[in-house]
């Protein structure tokens, strides 16, 4: 699992088509109710692999007893950047809805 949230954290880090796709996936997961949540449709524009390693992460979080968040994980520099780079476009998102 780790080396799936790995690719996707460089990818929403990234500037390409799928960047902001995944960008919504891991705010959502780290913090919805503020940075909008991950519509499921937006997996139909990623590639497999990408999708895969979604799924890979969500099938993780559903086999554990209550939340696990990413920070927890270690990765709480890696959200603070992409959050500065994608927040906006995610409660645009959101608000569009």
């Amino acid at each position: 699992m780790i080396a799936a949230l790995k690719r996707l954290l460089d990818l929403a880090r990234s500037d390409t088509g799928q960047s902001a796709r995944v960008a919504r996936f891991l705010m959502a997961w780290w913090n919805g109710p503020d940075l909008g949540d991950f519509p499921i449709a937006d997996l139909f524009g990623l590639d497999r692999n990408v999708a895969g390693d979604i799924t890979t992460v969500i099938g993780f979080l559903g086999q554990h007893d209550g939340a696990i968040y990413i920070d927890s994980l270690g990765y709480r520099a890696e959200m603070v950047v992409i959050v500065e780079r994608w927040a906006t476009l995610s409660r645009t998102s959101a608000e569009a809805a």
